[in-house]
This record gives C-alpha cells, structure tokens and sequence, in this order.
C-alpha cells in the first residue's frame, strides 16, 4: 500500500466518483481505478459500493478511511519537518494557480527557487475556479495557491499585489486608438469568453452586468492565452488579467474603464514548510501590475 493509494480513496470518497476524484487530482481516471481495486485486493476488501448517487465508501470502507486520513495528514507534517531540518531541499513542491493569474511573475519566482534548491521537484496547475482551488487548499493537496479571494481567508493568505484586467481587440479596432477603453462602447461586440464555471468569466459578467444585452458569445476557450490569440485575430473581445498577455499581443491590450482588478492572495497550507515559505518570498519581490504600468502603446513592466 502508498500513501497515494490513500489519497486517491479519500479523494474518491469525497467526490462520489472515480472520475470526479481523478479530475480533482490531475491524474488519469485508469490510472486511478486500477490503484483503487489494486488497494482493495491487498486489503481484501470491498471499500466502495455503487449506488444510484455515486460510490459510497463501505463499512469496511469507512473504517479504513478514517485511518487512510490520519496516515496521509502525518505523512505531511513529516514531509515538512524533514524539510525544515534538511540544509538542501528534496521533494515536491504543489502550486496551484487560478486561470490567468502570475503568468508573468510566477516563472521567474519559481526558477530562482530552482536554482536556490535544485533537487526541489514542482508541480504546478491552472484551475478555471477560485471556489475548486480553496477546496482543494481546504483538503490539503495544495502547498501553495494563487486566487483572487477565499470565502474564509486563512492566516496564512498573503495579498501578493493586484492584477488589473485589459481588454485585448483585434489588429485595426477602432479602440485600439484609446488609452483605456470604455467598456460601454464595446456594447454588442462579440466576446472571446471562458468556460462558465471558470473565475474570469464570471468578472467578465460582472463587468457588463449594467449592460442592455448579454455578452454576445463568439467562442468558448479553456485558457487565457487561447482567448488572447482569439481576439488578437478579430474574432472578439476578450478580458484577462494584464500579466496574461504575452509580449507579442501587448500592442493590442488597453485597460479598461471603469478599472477592473483583482487582489493576487497567496494561500499557503497550514503546516507550510520552507519551500512554501521560500517561494512565498519571491512572489513578494515581483512586480505586480497596477494601473500605472498600462499605457496606450501596451503593458510595460517596471523594474
């Protein structure tokens, strides 16, 4: 048996699916469904029974669960005593990051910790949901997220800076001749938006919530750089955060008006280490966009 066997019972156990708890983890759902019956061959027992709602863990089940959880909970209070102790960090490192946010500044911070603790290994993912990112953080998968907000912010949130949103247009829009946009003029423009649970679409509506109409939907994407190439090719506006915009399209971002932003919370777990803690450190020396760093002629980044 591996702790990670474990994690996958719990995680199966809380979604109700195989699938759902595979999605929740990053891992393939075969993958998954075979460490869950290679689990309970060794065990020699059923964990899960199938119902019309979902998986429903067994009384065996349960019992094994309740143990699996304190295993896996001291299995992480040893990862980060071990590494506190240690002169050279070893291990792995799980950042995660709602959807657009530190695309510029987490690279940087996360190679200079790399170079610091080479033999570091770290695991990093974009979720389109704030509300998935503080459940995860909340069971403990996370070492460190990135998100706009918590419902209940933790002690150990730290508010990094804040990210302004710009609207990116394609080549030749008239907009394109403003330095901030006003956002009743793009009333009846086609949009480049997200997916409907994600946290972008969602400020996205709230910014034209005054509007007559509803946002026109030109596509759907998954990933704000895919939004940003969409819209830089005429097929509609799009809205992201500024330090989503790569290099290449920044002469087709402007802020806009009234401003948008959001506050960048970095959550670390409770326990954090001094990976958590070290990264934390170089996240706060990076520069964050605020409305002054935005001009007409695109995003510049102040040193």
């Amino acid at each position: 048996m591996s702790l990670r066997q474990f994690e996958y019972a719990l995680a199966v156990a809380e979604e109700g699916s195989v699938t759902a708890a595979a999605e929740l983890l990053h891992v393939a759902q075969p993958s998954m469904s075979q460490q869950i019956r290679g689990l309970e061959r060794e065990l020699g027992v059923k964990l899960f029974a199938r119902t019309p709602t979902g998986l429903v863990p067994t009384a065996a089940g349960r019992a094994f669960l309740r143990e699996a959880e304190v295993a896996v909970n001291a299995a992480r209070r040893a990862k980060a005593t071990a590494r506190a102790g240690a002169d050279e960090l070893v291990g792995e490192l799980v950042v995660a990051v709602q959807m657009g946010f530190g695309a510029r500044q987490l690279p940087g911070a996360l190679g200079a910790l790399r170079r610091r603790f080479p033999r570091l290994e770290v695991t990093v993912f974009e979720e389109p949901s704030s509300a998935e990112l503080e459940r995860l953080g909340r069971r403990g998968v996370l070492d460190l997220a990135l998100m706009a907000a918590c419902d209940q912010t933790p002690d150990d949130a730290h508010h990094l800076g804040d990210e302004e949103f710009v609207v990116v247009l394609g080549a030749g829009h008239r907009q394109l001749a403003a330095d901030r946009v006003e956002l009743r003029e793009l009333e009846g423009e086609p949009w480049v938006r997200f997916d409907r649970d994600s946290a972008l679409d969602g400020v996205l509506l709230d910014v034209l919530r005054g509007n007559e109409r509803p946002p026109a939907t030109a596509a759907r994407v998954s990933q704000a750089a895919t939004a940003v190439r969409w819209a830089a090719h005429g097929l509609g506006a799009t809205l992201v955060p500024a330090s989503a915009v790569p290099h290449d399209h920044e002469h087709l971002a402007r802020p806009v008006s009234p401003a948008v932003s959001q506050p960048v919370i970095a959550v670390l777990r409770h326990d954090a280490g001094p990976a958590e803690t070290a990264l934390l450190d170089l996240l706060r020396q990076e520069t964050w966009h605020d409305s002054a760093e935005l001009s007409l002629g695109g995003i510049r980044r102040r040193r």
